[in-house]
């Protein structure tokens, strides 16, 4: 035994680096690790060339041949978007600013009425609650496209109502975003509530809580990823969405960031690379929100996506 021990540790002694790898590199090995960097190429390449392509200049942008990497790391797009001195100065400033009092109300909005939905919708027995959350759950399958026309004459017929323009409105537009982010984030608070054990709720209302005190010490403390997952949603939804803001924004001061990079893209002199530039910085926002509270989201998706 010791002798066969002895000739093992010998020959391992005499393999080389690649004739490890070789023994450890197995076909399946090799076909996860091919399948794992097409995956990760296809999603990080597009990234790096949006990132890439914002430091380049017009002819690197434009030429024939792809430049992948830019000769020198160029500022002259971010300067035209944030330096007043510039000869196309955007002023993107305000563009982010716009889109930052759209995204988070919208985000907040949509999780206080999402959870007092869903507690009501799971804690409350009355009559056709489960097709109540199925029809809610459906009018999300239609296209968003679909409601501009009807959210729009509804709005505008309450507006002459009351006195107020629904145009250039950011608190007009931020009800339009929360009828297409409330279905989804009703269904999903609603299927976590139902994973949080109800006699928790039931000694907090013995020890002389109030309804609302229940849902604020007791069942909102234990959804925390579940609610974070659906703010991260409602946010980029309204931090991303085009076509709405596209109708019901006219105003240049009051553009969002997908208008503003939109009308620079349809400018009659293209410049590219600060469409780059703007998207790269309109990118980042989410990038983090995902990265930093990714744990949050793993919890609150996997949790509130199976029915309980």
């Amino acid at each position: 035994m010791s002798s066969t021990t002895a000739y093992g540790s010998r020959r391992d002694e005499k393999m080389t680096f690649f004739d490890h790898m070789a023994h450890w590199f197995t076909w399946r090995r090799f076909i996860f690790a091919l399948t794992l960097t097409i995956f990760l190429t296809t999603i990080l390449f597009p990234f790096y060339w949006m990132v890439s392509s914002s430091f380049k200049s017009r002819a690197e942008i434009g030429g024939r041949k792809p430049v992948y990497v830019p000769a020198e790391l160029r500022l002259d797009a971010y300067r035209e978007l944030f330096d007043p001195s510039s000869e196309h100065f955007q002023n993107f400033g305000e563009n982010i600013v716009n889109s930052i009092k759209i995204a988070i109300p919208t985000a907040l909005v949509a999780v206080l009425l999402s959870t007092l939905g869903a507690y009501a919708i799971t804690r409350l027995k009355f009559r056709g609650r489960e097709m109540m959350l199925n029809s809610i759950l459906l009018i999300y399958l239609f296209p968003g496209v679909l409601l501009i026309i009807p959210l729009f004459a509804m709005l505008a017929r309450i507006g002459d109502a009351l006195g107020f323009e629904i145009q250039d409105n950011l608190a007009v537009l931020m009800l339009t975003y929360l009828a297409q982010t409330l279905p989804v984030a009703l269904y999903m608070l609603s299927n976590y509530f139902k994973t949080i054990p109800y006699e928790i709720e039931q000694a907090a209302q013995i020890d002389g809580s109030s309804r609302l005190a229940v849902i604020w010490r007791v069942t909102i403390p234990l959804a925390v990823p579940a609610l974070v997952s659906v703010a991260i949603y409602t946010f980029m939804i309204a931090w991303n969405e085009f076509l709405y803001a596209l109708v019901f924004l006219n105003d240049r001061h009051m553009f969002t960031m997908p208008i503003k990079i939109n009308t620079i893209y349809n400018d009659p002199s293209p410049r590219p690379h600060v469409v780059m530039a703007a998207s790269a910085i309109m990118s980042l926002p989410v990038m983090f929100l995902f990265l930093s509270l990714e744990r949050f989201l793993e919890e609150g998706l996997s949790a509130g996506g199976v029915k309980g």
